[in-house]
Formats: C-alpha cells, structure tokens, sequence
C-alpha cells in the first residue's frame, strides 16, 4: 500500500495520509480503528455503491468491534442538492449521531462532496473520511476538502472548505465501475497531465488502450501521479486564492454545460469538452500551438470522451451559466488557459465574441 501524505502548513490537525491500494479493505478498517478514533462510525454512501460494498465494507467495520451504521441516498448528481443534506442530517439525528461520530464517504464524487458537507455543518463539523469508489474521486474530488452542493443556478454553488481526516483508494473498487464513469475519471487523469506533467500526458497518449483494459499497476502508478500532483497544489493553496484555480482547467464550460444539460452531460463528459474549448480559446488567442490542441483534442478522442458541444445547447445560455461561475470576478469570466502541455496559466480578459465563436466550432 502506498502513502502520500497532504501536509497543511501550520495546521498539524487537518494534514492527512492519502492511502493507496489494491485489495486494502482489511488493512483500511485496521487503519480506520486504530488512527480515527470515534465513539461510532456513519458511512454515507448511495444505493448503487451500497449494493456493491455497503454490507461488506459494514461487516469489515462490525468484525473488528467498530459500531456502525449505514446511511443511503439515491445515486446521481439529481441528488447532490440541499433537500439530501438535510435527509442526512435527519438520519444522522435518528441514529444518534453526536460530535464524538465519524462519518466515512463510500462513493464517488457526489457522495465525497454531500458527505464531506454533512460533516463540515452537522453538530458545528464532525470528522470524515474519504474512501472513493470511482476513478473521478480517486484521482482528484477526494482531496483537497472542497466540499459543494448544487442548486438551479449550478454547481457546487454551496459549499465548505473542509478536510478529511484520511482518503483510502482501492483500487479494487475500479473493477465494477461502469465504463462511462471509468471514462469521466480519465478526463481529471488528462487534465493534471496537462496542466502539470508532459511525461504523464505521453505516458497517458501510449498507454490509454492498456489503461482502458484497468490494468492495476497502470491504474496504481497513474493514481499516485494524480493524487502527489493534487496535494502539491493543496499544500500552497488550500482555499484556492491563486495557484489551486489551475486544477479547474475545462472546468468553467464543462460545469455550464453539465448544469444547462440537467446532467446528462456527466462530469467527466464535461470536463473533456471544456478542456478542448479553453485549448482552442488559447490557440485563437495566440497562446497555444495549433499541435498542441490536437494533441489534447486527440487523446481525450482515444480515452473514449466527447470534444463537442451538443448543438441543441444554447451558446447564450451557455455564456449566462459561464457568469454564474463561482469563480468569476464581477463580469469577469475567468478561463485557465495554456502556453504548452504542463504550463498553465489564468486569463480574466477573453471576449465573450471569442467565447462564443468557439462555443459554436465545437458545435459542427
């Protein structure tokens, strides 16, 4: 099992081990027991990931004397909102859950994000820890401690900085992940490629077909990658003022059109197609090499991901989610951009025109 420890500087308390494995449930809940004490253990989950592990990771729990319960919500980004949070918090008060309780994420990213909430508000913050189910959570939503809850206007429009106490990837939980969410977790691996590792993006470019099949040492080397590149930027910005606002590269479209979508257009599916509109919005603007651009919009083909805007969505409505963005600045749309592969940077100052005009090449 590897180890990559997040070190918060100054705050001793909220540093935290990132755990990686295959085949690690035993030595989790060995870990769980003996370094995140409680008086007793919530796991919040939803009910697809409940069918698969929910009753195995419970009993793994029960067997080594933890007491236990189990709190499901209905699966999907339908259910990441503030009517969850407050069925959770209902529940939390049922099984008489008080401030000495840890609760443990066991899900993708939604479940990181809603249960991750949860313990930052119910009782005035409780503890948590992440155990990430899906390829998306394990290589980048379980860390760091942002924490968000959707409303009509967007993403993640409500939400906590708020730290876990551990994050556990088995990778053993890859096996029974559907292909479209496998997929949508390729899309943050492309996206810390290029926004921090050139060797990564070409280890990526001449081993997606190796990678697609789940090889484990693959998948194991790639998540470490992942994760050691997070935590790097967590360590200098964990509140995202300046330098964490690179991981948001495809971001800003990919949330728009994933809200404007109602959802249909998933994370990952997002992600990919807002990373090949801010690569073609920098090479407009003279920032990016044409070879570069194909180069993403080439490799994100190859994983399997979309690089075009469905044309039944508005390019205005579009641009009207864009300046709901939580990260905007007045009217100011702020897009990560690229010089090259690995060296990104942040522009406030691109034309809605140009926006626009490449929203609409994406859509032929």
């Amino acid at each position: 099992m590897r180890t990559v420890k997040v070190n918060l500087d100054r705050k001793c308390s909220s540093s935290y081990d990132i755990y990686i494995g295959k085949d690690i449930m035993d030595r989790m809940t060995l870990l769980i027991a003996k370094n995140h004490k409680a008086g007793r253990y919530v796991v919040i989950t939803d009910h697809v990931v409940s069918q698969l592990y929910g009753k195995k990771f419970i009993t793994a729990l029960k067997d080594i004397g933890l007491h236990v319960s189990l709190i499901e919500f209905p699966a999907g980004e339908s259910s990441k909102n503030i009517n969850t949070v407050m069925d959770i918090t209902g529940k939390l008060i049922e099984t008489g859950a008080d401030r000495e309780t840890c609760l443990i994420a066991l899900g993708g990213g939604v479940v990181g994000d809603m249960a991750g909430f949860v313990a930052s508000v119910f009782m005035r913050s409780v503890p948590y820890i992440q155990v990430p189910t899906t390829l998306v959570a394990q290589v980048d939503s379980s860390i760091g401690g942002k924490t968000g809850v959707d409303l009509a206007y967007g993403k993640n429009l409500i939400g906590t900085f708020y730290q876990p106490g551990a994050v556990f990837a088995n990778v053993s939980f890859l096996e029974t992940l559907p292909e479209k969410e496998f997929n949508n977790g390729l899309a943050e691996m492309i996206k810390y490629g290029i926004i921090d590792d050139e060797k990564m993006f070409r280890t990526l470019e001449d081993n997606m077909d190796t990678i697609k099949s789940r090889d484990s040492k693959m998948l194991l080397n790639l998540i470490e990658s992942c994760c050691r590149i997070k935590k790097s930027v967590v360590e200098i910005d964990e509140k995202e003022q300046g330098l964490r606002r690179i991981l948001n590269f495809g971001h800003t479209l990919g949330h728009a059109l994933e809200a404007l979508s109602q959802y249909t257009i998933t994370h990952g599916e997002g992600v990919s197609i807002g990373m090949v509109g801010a690569a073609r919005i920098a090479e407009r603007m003279g920032y990016l090499k044409s070879s570069e651009t194909a180069r993403i919009e080439n490799l994100i083909c190859h994983a399997g991901l979309p690089v075009k805007i469905p044309k039944s969505l508005d390019t205005e409505k579009i641009i009207a989610h864009l300046k709901m963005d939580k990260k905007r600045k007045g009217d100011v749309i702020h897009f990560v951009m690229l010089k090259k592969i690995g060296m990104p940077f942040i522009n406030g100052n691109i034309e809605q025109k140009l926006i626009a005009a490449v929203i609409e090449e994406m859509k032929k």
